[in-house]
C-alpha cells in the first residue's frame, strides 16, 4: 500500500457559498506525485468523516468525482461509505484507491472501528489518501486535539485514541490556520497542543503539505513543524523535503 496523508487535500474550491470542483494543488508536488501512483481507470471509495452527514458527504463525492478527472486522474467509479451503504467496505479490496475524508476525528474514528477498517486495510495493494481528520485517524495512537466548543475544558474527552496504525506519526493540520486561534478561552497552540505534546511528539502541517509513506519510508513534502516538550520548531519548508522515518 502506499499511503500520501494531507493537511488538505483541495479538489474543490467554494463559489458563492457553494463547492464546486477544482483541480487539485500543485503544492510540493502533490499532484505529480498522486499522478505518479495512480492507476488508470482507477475505482475509488472514499470513507466518510461524519456517517450520518449525507448532504456533506454527497457533495464530497460529488466534486471529487470531477476533480479527479479535471486534474488528470482517470476514474471508472467512485462512491462514499456512510452509514446508508456501510456494507460497502466489503468491495475495499476491489479498489484502486481509499479515500479517508477531513472532519471531526472522534466521529470519523469510531466510524472506522464499526466497519472494521483497521483490519480490512492489511494487505491492501493499492493507494491510500487522506486529509485533515483521515490523515490524523492513520497514526497508531491518533491525537483527537480539541475542537468543537467545550472539549478543550472537558475532563472526560479523551485526546488520544487507537487508529488505524498505518503512522506513529501524530498529525496536527491547517497549521497556517489555526495557529492564532482560541477554543474555550485558550490559545490552540500555546495553552492546548504544546501541553499535549509533553507526552507525545506532534507534527503540525501547512495546507499544501504531505506525508509519503512507500516501502515503509516516510517523507514529509513542504511545511511543516515539530510541536514536542512545550516548544515548536519548524523542520522542513516548502519546496523541500525530510525523510521522517526509513
Amino acid at each position: 500500500m502506499n499511503i500520501i496523508l494531507t493537511s488538505s487535500l483541495g479538489g474543490s474550491i467554494k463559489n458563492n457559498g457553494k463547492r464546486i470542483p477544482s483541480v487539485f494543488p500543485t503544492d510540493n508536488g502533490l499532484l505529480d506525485k498522486l499522478k505518479e501512483l495512480w492507476v488508470e481507470d482507477s475505482k475509488v471509495m472514499i470513507i466518510c468523516a461524519s456517517p450520518n452527514e449525507h448532504e456533506i458527504n454527497d457533495s464530497v463525492c460529488a466534486c471529487l468525482k470531477e476533480a479527479f478527472p479535471m486534474s488528470g486522474l482517470s476514474i471508472s467509479h467512485i462512491e462514499i461509505c456512510d452509514d446508508r451503504n456501510e456494507k460497502l467496505i466489503e468491495k475495499l479490496p476491489e479498489m484502486d484507491v481509499i479515500l479517508l475524508a477531513g472532519g471531526h476525528v472522534p466521529i470519523q474514528n469510531t466510524f472506522m472501528k464499526k466497519i472494521g477498517l483497521k483490519e480490512r486495510l492489511i494487505g491492501f495493494k493499492g493507494l491510500l489518501i487522506a486529509w485533515s481528520a483521515g490523515s490524523m485517524n492513520c497514526a497508531s495512537n491518533v491525537y483527537a486535539a480539541p475542537e468543537l466548543e467545550g472539549e478543550a475544558v472537558d475532563t472526560n474527552f479523551n485526546r488520544w485514541i487507537s487508529g488505524l496504525g498505518l503512522t506513529k506519526t501524530n498529525i496536527l493540520p491547517h497549521y497556517q490556520s489555526i495557529k492564532d486561534d482560541y477554543l474555550d478561552g485558550l490559545r490552540v497552540i500555546e495553552d492546548i497542543t504544546y501541553r499535549d505534546s509533553y507526552t507525545h511528539e506532534i507534527l503540525a502541517l501547512n495546507d499544501g503539505s504531505y506525508i509519503t509513506i512507500e516501502n515503509g519510508t516516510e517523507i514529509l513534502h513542504g511545511e511543516a513543524y515539530r510541536i514536542k516538550n512545550g516548544n515548536l520548531e519548524m523542520i522542513c519548508k516548502n519546496g523541500e523535503v525530510l525523510v521522517l522515518k526509513e
